[in-house]
């Protein structure tokens, strides 16, 4: 029964080990920590309110590529009176081992109010118009992280010439430095994979 503990707990290991190595649809402790303020982003058929990877089955990852367009963005902290700018981008274009064109710029709401924000309604002036998620194929997963910002008053944002011609390759820090943007009031991210992989 001594010798039998032992093999019983190197067995848990090796299983526990090997669950977590097959399962590439768990979120690393990086990728959850991302999330924080309560954001909550609606798909007709997906509700997201936490860091998590799209799952493979109801093929919610065609629907989010092909299928649904923008989504309804809501947060229960916005202030009636505030202003928001919405930023949805993936850090990982082309790949996460490669990211030539990050960011890549999905969608850019500016000027949205926040009493329509409270009820998911993005009323704002769309920079970027929303394109969907759409990983290329043997590129693994993307993070597409939607950030939120409280817009300083009488702060008129906008893309520069450059900005306008090319979604990739955007510095996101250099617009957030030159809005005067600050950290994000809350932030969501999904991971997911091209749906033919």
């Amino acid at each position: 029964m001594a010798v039998l503990a032992p093999v019983l707990v190197l067995c848990a290991f090796v299983l526990g080990f090997y669950n977590v190595e097959a399962k590439s649809d768990t979120l690393s402790s990086l990728d959850s920590s991302f999330c924080y303020g309560e954001l909550q982003v609606i798909y007709p058929g997906l509700d997201i309110d936490k860091c998590l990877v799209i799952p493979k089955d109801q093929n919610f990852r065609e629907k989010v590529s092909t299928v649904w367009k923008a989504p309804q963005v809501y947060y229960s902290g916005a202030q009636k009176k505030k202003m928001y700018v919405l930023v949805l981008a993936d850090p990982d274009a082309p790949s996460r081992t490669k990211p030539t064109s990050a960011y890549w710029r999905h969608w850019l709401v500016v000027d949205i109010k926040g009493d329509g924000l409270k009820k998911g309604e993005i009323q704002g002036r769309t920079l970027t118009d929303y394109t969907p998620p759409t990983p290329p194929q043997k590129s693994g997963f993307h993070r597409y992280q939607f950030m939120l910002f409280e817009q300083p008053p009488d702060t008129p944002v906008s893309l520069t010439e450059p900005e306008k011609l090319s979604r990739g390759k955007w510095d996101l820090q250099t617009f957030i430095t030159r809005f005067h943007l600050g950290e994000p009031v809350a932030t969501l991210q999904f991971l997911t994979q091209n749906y033919k992989d």
